[in-house]
Parts: structure tokens; sequence; C-alpha cells
């Protein structure tokens, strides 16, 4: 039996630049109701500018209209986000296979200026998870530190498996 976390929260938003300070704020309010921690908060809401940003820029092209779905399920232990659009589709493991890893003797000036989201998301996230079937859906799992000992039932993800 799978068993649900006591909160979900969704926000169904349009996929303009205009929106993104509001799903930041919307983040910040909840990954601090959870107690996380300020730089934690931040991480987490990097990483969901970030999602989000690459579907205002990538998903739905030159389309005006265009949705931007955030999930957001509230354990005791740990916050899952998911992002999900019903735009185009880009191939992740190719984008992934032509990027080469950080040589920190490069200038960051010579650094591009896209691309570097999922790596982000990757280095500020316990987990990222990128799947595709009507456009795409990430998922971002961010684990509140806790003391030793403390145990927690709801640990079963709401999101299914792919």
């Amino acid at each position: 039996m799978q068993t649900y976390p006591p909160d979900y929260i969704e926000l169904k938003i349009p996929a303009k630049t205009d929106y993104l300070g509001m799903i930041r704020l919307t983040v910040s309010g909840i990954a601090n109701r959870m107690q996380f921690s300020y730089d934690e908060i931040e991480d987490i809401k990097m990483a969901v500018s970030e999602a989000c940003t690459n579907v205002v820029q990538h998903a739905y092209l030159d389309k005006e209209n265009g949705d931007i779905t955030i999930g957001f399920g509230l354990f005791s232990d740990r916050l899952e986000i998911m992002i999900d659009d019903h735009g185009e589709r880009f191939n992740f493991r190719e984008r992934k296979q032509g990027m080469a890893p950080y040589n920190p003797s490069h200038p960051i000036d010579a650094l591009p200026e896209s691309g570097l989201g999922i790596y982000v998301m990757h280095s500020v996230m316990d987990a990222v998870e990128i799947s595709y079937n009507h456009g795409m859906t990430v998922l971002l799992t961010k684990h509140l530190q806790r003391e030793w000992g403390e145990k927690d039932e709801r640990t079963h993800s709401i999101y299914p498996e792919n």
C-alpha cells in the first residue's frame, strides 16, 4: 500500500518569464514552512527556477500558450517537487553527451550562458529525475537534515516510478 504525504500543493501557471518570481516565492514559502535552512531554500529555489526557465525557453518554442504545472509533495523527511509541461521534447541524453565537465582553469566568462541548468539541478538537489511522456517532467527531491534516530512512516514517493 502506498502512503501519501500529509500535504500536496499544486500550482499551474502560464509558461512565461513574468511568473517565474511567483514560483520562487511559493518554493521559498513551502521550504521555509518545512524548516529547511536558508542555504537549502536558496538551493531548492535555484533548481526549481532552472527547471521552469527551461520550460519557458524550450518547451513551447514559438507557441503563445503553454502551462507549467508544479506539484509539491511535503513529506516529513523531504520535499518532492514535480515540474511538468506539455511542450516539445528535447533529448536529454543527447544534450548531456554534448556537455563537457567544468574545467576550473578556464575563465568563468568563457562558460556558456545557457546549458548549465541540468548540471545546477543535480548539484544542489539530492535527486533529479527527468522523464518524457506528453512533454517533460522533472522530479526534484531535497531531504531534510535530521537528527539520528528520528523516524518517518511517510517515505514513499507520491509520483509513480517510470
